[in-house]
């Protein structure tokens, strides 16, 4: 390990022990980058520990270290080029999928149990979430809003869902969640310390 201050460290060590390991975003052809870094501010915030991008039709971003706040130092990126890769990799880690869209069959987000291992998809920001996606997803899920305005920024949506999961895992006292014994902390943070 590299030399580091014991701050630095035990704020490493605090952060990893309540990363949600079963917690995941997903990305879906997210035009600007600036919506993807604020997102993985948010995913760096409530402590989600990898991000998906599912990149079909647009570029993969470039990710600035300004706009991002360094956030994509701390949190690990997968990316994809076909849905089905990404629907076997979740399925395989027990995920259930659940992609932003307002149907008639679309659940409130208030009315999921995010304590329970989830992946949230969000889309394009005019297109969506797309079609192809939707039919590998378990549900749809909704924001309810009482507003003229009927959608939220992608970013932002992704941040109230977010904090959603954030209140229900506090009050099931699912923050810390890793041990610092555990063999996927000693290594994520041998990581961590390596990259400072």
């Amino acid at each position: 390990m590299l030399m580091i201050s014991e701050r630095r460290l035990e704020k490493m060590r605090k952060v990893l022990s309540n990363r949600q390991r079963d917690l995941t975003v997903v990305c879906e052809n997210i035009h600007d980058p600036h919506n993807v870094s604020a997102i993985l501010r948010s995913c760096d915030a409530v402590g989600v520990d990898i991000v998906h991008l599912l990149y079909t039709i647009e570029a993969f971003p470039e990710l600035g270290k300004k706009s991002s706040a360094s956030a994509k130092k701390w949190i690990e990126i997968k990316k994809y080029k076909e849905p089905a890769t990404l629907h076997e990799t979740l399925k395989k880690k027990g995920f259930t999928i659940y992609a932003t869209h307002i149907s008639e069959t679309a659940k409130s987000i208030f009315d999921i149990d995010w304590t329970l291992s989830s992946a949230i998809v969000v889309g394009n920001e005019h297109r969506g979430v797309s079609e192809e996606v939707l039919e590998i997803a378990d549900e749809t899920i909704y924001i309810p809003m009482f507003g003229m305005v009927e959608s939220l920024n992608v970013s932002v949506a992704t941040a109230v869902i977010l904090y959603e999961a954030c209140r229900q895992r506090i009050s099931k006292g699912m923050y810390p969640a890793n041990s610092t014994t555990d063999k996927w902390f000693k290594e994520k943070l041998k990581a961590w310390v390596d990259r400072n």
